[in-house]
This record gives C-alpha cells, sequence and structure tokens, in this order.
C-alpha cells in the first residue's frame, strides 16, 4: 500500500509541474507548518503534547520538522496523505471536520488554509529546499498604537525574507495580550481597546519569530503639562514615573502622612514593627530630612542582613533532607554573612556561580549538591541572575523568546565539568560532606561529562546567551567563565533583574512582572525607568543598600496608597503606593512583638525570631498558613501575595495566637497591670500594632470596651489586641 501511495505522490508531481511553474506549489516547512500552528494542531493540547493525540504526534509548535514531516507523511503506511486525491486525504478531513475529529473543525471546506494543504498533497508534499530564501524576522503594522476606550485596531503582521521578499502572514500568525483587560486581541489580529487607562503588548507570532505592538490607552480627558511639572523630584526615579502618568493621564496618588511612612519603611527594609517609642520620636522630629535619615539609620541596623538574606532563602535553600542539614545551616549562614556585611551583588553572584570546595565550609557550593545536574543548574542560573526563563528551551524553541534548544545546551555546557568528591545524596539523611572541584569532563558523575544536544548527539560548547561559543582552555573552570559573562557591566540582563526584584520587593510590584521574566514579550511598564535604575546600580558598583536607598528617597516611594479619581485603576505605573501582604516570617514576628510574647522553634535557641530560622523544616502552622515555601518545592519560588481564608481563621482562632495574647506575662497583662488609663493603654495597642495613634473614634469606640461594667482591664486589653492582629492594616504594609 504505500509503494502505491509513493507512486501516486510522484505522478501526481508530474502531472502538477505545469501548474506549479505559473502558480509554484507550497512546501512544508514554509507553507504548512505555519498552518497546523495557527490551526493549533501542535499545542500542547492537541497532538504537540508529549506523546501527541490519539496516536498522531506533532512536535511542540513545530520546532522539529523532520520529526512532522515523518509524521504526516510516511508514519502509519502514510495513511494521512492520498496525493491521489489530495481531498479525501485524512489530514484534510479531520481538519476540516468532514471525518469526526476530537479537536473539533479547525479549518473550513475552500479557505485559503485548506486550499493550501489540498495544492501541497497533490503537488507531492514537498519539503522547502535548502536553498530556498529563509524567514528573517516578522514585524507588526502599527508597531505601537495608542488607542481610546473601546476603539478597534487591525493588526498586519509581515514575514521577511532572505532574499528580500516580504509576505503578508496575518492570516497564519498567532495572537495574544500581556492584558486583555486594557487591550484584548482576536485570532485575526484586531485589536479592541478596553473601558479603564492603561497599557498592553500584543504578541504576534508566526513560525519561529514574533514582533510586538505595546498599546496604550490613556484616560480620555487630558491633564495640563503644568501639573506633571510642578510635581516633586526627589532624584531621576521619579521624572521616569510623572513622564509615564503624563502619557497615560494619570495624576498621582498624594504623599503617605508620616507614621504611615515610618511604618511602611520599618517593614521593607528591616522586616519588623517600630517600637511605640521609635513613632513617637519619629513624628515629633522637625528636620525636612527625617525621611531619609531613617533610611539610612535602617539600613546599618543589624535585622537588615536576615530579612534581606530570607528572601533569597526561599530562591536558594534546599531541602534540608535532601542536602543534610549541615550543608543547608552553612548556606542560610553563608547568605546571612552576605547581606550582614553588605557585599557588593556582582561579587555575591560570582561566589555562588563559580563555587568550589566543601559543603562543610563554604555555604555557596550547597548550590551544586542540591542541583546536581547541567540542565537544572541552567535553568536556575537563567532564571535567578539573567532574568531569563530557558525552560522551554529544554526541550522545544521557546514560544514567546529567542531562545531554542542549542542557547540552552550550550549554556549547561558552562556546567559539565562539575566533578563532586563525596557519598553523594542519599537522601533522606544526606548528612555527608561533598566536595565541588573542576572535573576532567571524560565522563561519570563523580567527575563530570560534557553535555551533548538530546537530538543531534553533538557534543556542546560553553556558549553565553547571545553570545558566541567560548573557547575555554582545559585548566580553567567554565564557571568562572560564565561568572565573568554574568557579572560584566555590559550584559544586557543582569543589573536590570536585580533591580527589578528589589524594586518589586519595595514598591509593590515589579516594573518587570514576574520579576524573574525579562523578556520582549514582558515588557517592562517603564522601560527608561528600569534602565535607569540599572545604569545607577552599575554606577554604584553594586550595592544593593545604595539601591535601596535610591528607591526610598524617591517621591514616589512614598505616596500613598488611597487611590484618586484619575488613578484609581492603575495596578503597574506607580502613581500610588501599592498594598503588600507582609512575609509569613515578618507576620509571624510582628505578633510576637505585639504580644511581647517570643515564639519556639526547633533546632533554635529560645527567644529567636521567625526571621532567624535557618530550615523550612522547622514545624509552624502559622508560617505555613501565611505562605512559606514547601520545603519539598524546587526553587525558584516566589511566594503568592494572595490572601487566603486559612489565613484569616488562623488569626481568629489558632491556639498559640491565644496563648500569646492571654499570657500571664505578656504584653496585655502589663498593660492591665499598669498605672495607665484606658485611653493610654488604646494609644499603646495602636502605636505597637499599627506605628500610628487611633484617631479619636478610634480610641472613643475602643475606651468604651474599658467602661463596661462586666468588663475586666485585662480582657479589654485582650479583645483590643486580638481585634487589631485580625485587620487588613496589621497584615498588610501600607
Amino acid at each position: 500500500m504505500r509503494r502505491i501511495v509513493l507512486l501516486l505522490s510522484v505522478l501526481c508531481s508530474f502531472t502538477a509541474s505545469p501548474v506549479c511553474a505559473a502558480d509554484p506549489a507550497p512546501t512544508f516547512e514554509r507553507d504548512i507548518q505555519p498552518i497546523l500552528t495557527r490551526a493549533g494542531c501542535n499545542s500542547g493540547p492537541c497532538h504537540g503534547k508529549a506523546r501527541g493525540q490519539n496516536g498522531f504526534q506533532l512536535s511542540l509548535l513545530a520546532f522539529d520538522h523532520d520529526f512532522d514531516y515523518n509524521a504526516i507523511v510516511t508514519e502509519a503506511r502514510g495513511r494521512r496523505i492520498f496525493p491521489a486525491n489530495s481531498t479525501f486525504s485524512l489530514l484534510l478531513r479531520k481538519a476540516s471536520g468532514l471525518t469526526p475529529h476530537g479537536g473539533g473543525k479547525k479549518i473550513h471546506e475552500g479557505d485559503a488554509a485548506y486550499r493550501t494543504l489540498e495544492r501541497w498533497i497533490a503537488a507531492g508534499c514537498p519539503r522547502t529546499p535548502a536553498d530556498a530564501p529563509h524567514l528573517l524576522k516578522v514585524t507588526v503594522s502599527p508597531d505601537n498604537s495608542v488607542m481610546v476606550f473601546k476603539a478597534t485596531q487591525q493588526l498586519t503582521v509581515t514575514a521577511h525574507y532572505s532574499d528580500g521578499t516580504k509576505r503578508d502572514v496575518t492570516a497564519l500568525s498567532q495572537f495574544s495580550s500581556s492584558e486583555s483587560v486594557y487591550a484584548a486581541v482576536d485570532a485575526n489580529g484586531l485589536v479592541k481597546a478596553g473601558p479603564i487607562p492603561g497599557e498592553a503588548t500584543i504578541m504576534a507570532r508566526f513560525a519561529e519569530k514574533f514582533a510586538v505592538c505595546p498599546v496604550l490607552i490613556p484616560l480620555p480627558t487630558p491633564v495640563p503639562p503644568a501639573v506633571y511639572e510642578a510635581l516633586p523630584r526627589a532624584n531621576f526615579i521619579d521624572g521616569h514615573v510623572w513622564a509615564k502618568l503624563q502619557k497615560l493621564n494619570l495624576t498621582p496618588s498624594e504623599s503617605a502622612n508620616d507614621a504611615t511612612f515610618h511604618r511602611r519603611a520599618f517593614l521593607d527594609v528591616i522586616g519588623r514593627l517600630p517600637t511605640p517609642d521609635e513613632v513617637r520620636a519619629f513624628l515629633a522630629e522637625k528636620n525636612p530630612k527625617k525621611r531619609e535619615r531613617l533610611i539610612e539609620a535602617l539600613l546599618q541596623r543589624p535585622e537588615y542582613g536576615d530579612f534581606w538574606a530570607n528572601k533569597w532563602t526561599d530562591l536558594l535553600r534546599p531541602n534540608a533532607y535532601h542536602v543534610g542539614i549541615k550543608a543547608t545551616y552553612n548556606l542560610d549562614q553563608w547568605l546571612r554573612q552576605s547581606f550582614r556585611k553588605n557585599q557588593p551583588y556582582d561579587q555575591f553572584v560570582r561566589e555562588l556561580i563559580a563555587a568550589k570546595g566543601s559543603t562543610f565550609t563554604n555555604g555557596a557550593v550547597v548550590m551544586y549538591r542540591d542541583r546536581r545536574e547541567p540542565g537544572e543548574l541552567t535553568t536556575l542560573v537563567s532564571q535567578l541572575f539573567l532574568g531569563v526563563r530557558l525552560d522551554c528551551a529544554k526541550c522545544h524553541h521557546h514560544p514567546f523568546e529567542v531562545w531554542g534548544q542549542d542557547d540552552f545546551y550550550s549554556f549547561a555546557a558552562f556546567f559539565g565539568r562539575i566533578g563532586r568528591k563525596g557519598t553523594g545524596i542519599s537522601a533522606p539523611i544526606s548528612g555527608s560532606e561533598e566536595t565541588i572541584y573542576l572535573g576532567d569532563g571524560t565522563g561519570g558523575k563523580r567527575n563530570g561529562s560534557t553535555v551533548k544536544h538530546p537530538l543531534t548527539g553533538k557534543e556542546m560548547t560553553p556558549t553565553p546567551l547571545l553570545g558566541q561559543p567560548l573557547d575555554i582552555p582545559p585548566e580553567r573552570d567554565p564557571r568562572d567563565v560564565l561568572a565573568d559573562w554574568v557579572t560584566a557591566p555590559e550584559n544586557p540582563f543582569f543589573a536590570k533583574v536585580i533591580v527589578n526584584r528589589v524594586w518589586a520587593d519595595l514598591m509593590g510590584r515589579g516594573i518587570v512582572d514576574p520579576v524573574d521574566d525579562i523578556r520582549a514579550t514582558n515588557p517592562a511598564s517603564n522601560p527608561a525607568l528600569l534602565d535607569a535604575l540599572a545604569a545607577d546600580f552599575r554606577k554604584n558598583k553594586y550595592d544593593l543598600k545604595s539601591l535601596i536607598k535610591t528607591i526610598t528617597a524617591s517621591h514616589a516611594y512614598g505616596l500613598a496608597t488611597t487611590p484618586n479619581d484619575r488613578n484609581a485603576a492603575d495596578l503597574r505605573n506607580y502613581s500610588r503606593h501599592y498594598r503588600q501582604r507582609l512575609r509569613a516570617e515578618v507576620l509571624l514576628d510582628m505578633v510576637s512583638d505585639v504580644t511581647g510574647v517570643p515564639e519556639r522553634f526547633e533546632a533554635m535557641p529560645p527567644g529567636s525570631r521567625a526571621m532567624e530560622v535557618w530550615t523550612a523544616r522547622a514545624q509552624s502552622v502559622f508560617l505555613d498558613s501565611f505562605g512559606r515555601p514547601d520545603p519539598n518545592a524546587d526553587p525558584p519560588c516566589e511566594r503568592t501575595p494572595d490572601t487566603t481564608v486559612v489565613q484569616a481563621l488562623h488569626l481568629m482562632n489558632a491556639p498559640n495566637l491565644y496563648r500569646k495574647v492571654t499570657d500571664d506575662a505578656g504584653r496585655c497583662a502589663t498593660l492591665a497591670k499598669s498605672a495607665k488609663t484606658p485611653a493610654e493603654i488604646v494609644d499603646e495597642l495602636y502605636l505597637l500594632a499599627y506605628g500610628r495613634m487611633p484617631t479619636d473614634t478610634e480610641s472613643t469606640a475602643a475606651v468604651k470596651r474599658f467602661e463596661k461594667p462586666s468588663a475586666s482591664r485585662r480582657a479589654a486589653t485582650e479583645d483590643l489586641m486580638w481585634a487589631l492582629i485580625n485587620t487588613p492594616e496589621f497584615v498588610f504594609n501600607d
């Protein structure tokens, strides 16, 4: 049967040749693959998933042309095509719904895609010749757009080929929007603006290329330029923020009051509440530069190192049962020491990437004890330090970026010569020492081995992203070369990803969001601001404290969270400060500070704070309820900032929290026994929990609780404290 099909293909190609002279037959790579991609045939939910669908498998998003051609033309004895009468081909009949198809009707009989497939089959299913013009790029027109509410805009996608020819491929392209609530796009490239101001990026993808069109939807009523010119500018940050707001006709909220700023700064910089005495002193201070002085003082406090190291333990701390307790402890202490001494960020990253030695003496090498395969290290290093997610490129070409398998495995080659000496991993009791060193790359798990391409078997040469293959001498560790490239001032990713991460910590949302996914199809909300922050960070020798000081000194950082009538819908342009739910460790320490009763942790001395705990294996229902990372999860992992019913119920009902509030040696008991009046007790509790004095209304209502005939001073104090802890103002950083 197969011979008959192939013979008919040849005969059909001969009979079709006169037509091809005037109207060239479609070819597989140039014409057919885009149709299958546009129709979703090779998408993840359909035939592009790992084992295909109903016995028919295609490579995901057409990344492997040879595999796909074989699957369509020769697999299953060629039953999917019938060149003698192309309309009877199973490929056509299934896709057009003429034969029952689980995926539904993907193309319509007689439309352009149908006719192209029909002509290709009739022509003998030709491949695209190797010397045919190849696709260089695609462009989208318009390449940017400013739209009014609910307006529409048709996009046109053009493919550019190596011989200088162009082709309208709008009908063969796929479209998606980064923010469909602001600007949605349909399958044909028609953009429709939403009813609120904002911006979105429309991506158009054809074959392996893509182009983007930024869409801006400003408020319809303009704001006089003088309004923006009059806004305060504490440093370069404000100029970039105001410029973006002007494009959208948004105006910023008022500045936060001193009490709000004071509490915000404490929680953002050192992760703890100010004491009532610290609040009173700050509010009474008359120095016009007291906010800047506050930040400088906070950056010198010992809590700074623990708080910022705690953020990095989310990204680097392994499961203690996987790598060993001592190794996990050493990595934790290395992180804390790095932030305590304000180690320059480029040196911090260099020590991690190029780490060598024993897991018992150098905490940085624990990363290589935990991640043991070059592919694992590739995704970790690229995502954390470059903001590039290469996971997709491990198996196929990244659907939204320029990275392919060659890029992934060339980068993985930097980790191919890692040697390991020791007993290795023997979970759940992996307690032994292991030494990381430069292996000779001759093979074997202990001594490292070269990295090979999974499809071609080619031995890969270490290559930086967007760079050229490197000829690294055998005596030099490729990781040293990688560390040089990652931390180089000219690296386009390094400074941007860390300033974006710190900006998100302080401002509530990254300029690029998610913070570690920097790509053309996930653009920055304010590219000029991101570039300026990165340049300033490099100029200040990668000093993280200097970066924090610069951001917190800006007027934009000090804005109130309350929206005005022109910025209520803004979620990413910093026209107001964005509230954040506090980290689990911060909240637990806050509860301990307010109640005056410290928490108890396994494997920690008495009086330890949650921020000082070195392992996520320390049991704590509170920390788990408020989003402490799962110790078994695969880092890097970002905490979810969402609130949950579990969190609310825990604050209302947790036995441990009740114990803290009602403890005989706790804050409530002490205040109740003191000579303070009910009004003074109320003031003290508000200063403890909120970092501010109560309003007259709040004070009056709280004092009445003390005046009830059936209420004791202690019970009233406990009730008020519990009520304050169970409010959004306590749980969120305003």
